[in-house]
């Protein structure tokens, strides 16, 4: 197989082969939204075969033992994470592959996955997200900051679940205020939205002069602001206030105010 690192098949004749792990890819990509889990799994499979010469049917579980355990371009012994993310990755082709009919078992199988060693908690204390909330301008574009910053602190939702949410996704029962999402993988869920990042939702598609009953499903709920000079950028960066630096939103995965 001819090792590449993004999925685009090159000139010439493709094997077979080539071809599946490119349809493989190009559905991998569909299904989950995501570029970067195309690209990471793309950086994985073409050197596992490429490097060994071999194509998937001839792939033992020795050699799949050997690849997850082995020491990568960083010259570390891998993480459990890591070596669940290949596993996993390979895995994954492999299903792919039994069900295109073109092998018939998967031999990720027989290795064993680790058990994840949970990383400590990243993320901002109590205070300093209190810190950071009182500095936040009382201004248009601060109020849409506020808000985001509330949504990410209380949900734990990633970056792009956040920045992407829209009038849609929002809906109220009673006294309690819901959220839907699309998660990694192009899950989707629906979950409670805490009070206080309803709230503030709410004051600042109100600086915008919208209502979120009235706005049309797919309305972005980000509009307040969002123009030149606009703190929060496409790729979900935000200007932070003085003396903090500049914030990413990049809370996903859960990571705990301490």
């Amino acid at each position: 197989m001819t090792a590449q690192p993004l999925p685009s098949l090159q000139s010439g004749d493709p094997s077979a082969w080539d071809q599946a792990l490119y349809a493989f890819l190009v559905e991998k990509g569909n299904r989950s939204g995501s570029k970067r889990t195309v690209e990471s799994y793309s950086r994985m499979l073409w050197p596992f075969f490429a490097e060994r010469s071999l194509t998937p049917d001839r792939v033992k579980p020795a050699d799949v033992l050997g690849w997850v355990h082995g020491i990568g371009k960083s010259g570390r012994t891998p993480s459990s994470t890591t070596i669940g993310a290949r596993i996993a990755c390979l895995s994954s082709f492999y299903r792919f592959l039994i069900r295109m009919g073109l092998v018939t078992s998967n031999p990720c199988d027989a290795v064993e996955r680790p058990r994840a060693v949970q990383s400590p908690a990243r993320g901002y204390s109590a205070q300093e997200i209190r810190n950071l909330l009182a500095v936040t301008p009382d201004t248009v574009a601060g109020r849409r900051d506020r808000a985001l910053l509330l949504t990410f602190i209380l949900t734990g939702r990633r970056r792009t679940e956040v920045i992407g949410l829209t009038a849609g996704d929002i809906s109220v029962e009673g006294e309690t205020a819901f959220y839907a999402y699309r998660g990694k993988g192009g899950k989707r869920g629906r979950r409670e939205l805490p009070r206080p990042a309803y709230e503030a939702l709410c004051a600042t598609l109100s600086d915008a002069g919208l209502e979120l009953g009235s706005m049309p499903k797919e309305a972005s709920l980000w509009q307040a602001g969002a123009g030149p000079g606009s703190a929060v950028s496409a790729d979900g960066k935000m200007a932070r206030p003085a003396g903090f630096g500049p914030v990413t939103f990049g809370f996903g995965g859960r990571r705990s105010i301490r």
